[in-house]
């Protein structure tokens, strides 16, 4: 039962850690989508 709940805290720690971590180095869906001007169209 200890291996399992620490199990859980390991993937809450890292779940959260890189979370953050790639919103702060600009890896989130947001950034990473085109939006508006960067989608070319043909005339």
């Amino acid at each position: 039962m200890k291996s399992f709940l620490l199990a859980l805290v390991a993937m809450a720690v890292i779940a959260t850690g890189a979370y953050y971590g790639l919103h702060e180095v600009g890896f989130s869906a947001a950034e990473r989508t085109t939006v508006g001007n960067n989608v070319r169209l043909s005339d």
